[in-house]
């Protein structure tokens, strides 16, 4: 994206509630762009319900056995994420 075209997608944003922005002390031509109470909440509920529907499809969908070896599988990848 340009950044000629991010004008108006921080105006919608804006109105929306869910940025805000403020001049940058160190450089007056440029403003901050932070994320509103609002927006951090619903990105969290967000979160929330999608962790919800994969632990309710995991329990519904696999078998115990199967949650076990999910499980041990996470493990395995978030050691590949730590190296």
């Amino acid at each position: 994206m340009r950044p000629q075209s991010m004008g108006p997608v921080i105006a919608a944003l804006e109105g929306a509630g869910l940025v805000s922005g403020a001049p940058d002390p160190n450089d007056g031509r440029q403003t901050l762009i932070s994320l509103t109470d609002a927006c951090r909440k619903w990105a969290q509920e967000g979160r929330a319900a999608r962790q919800d529907w994969l632990t309710r499809t995991i329990q519904a969908r696999l078998s115990p056995q199967e949650q076990d070896e999910l499980a041990a599988s996470v493990a395995l990848l978030k050691r590949l994420v730590d190296d």
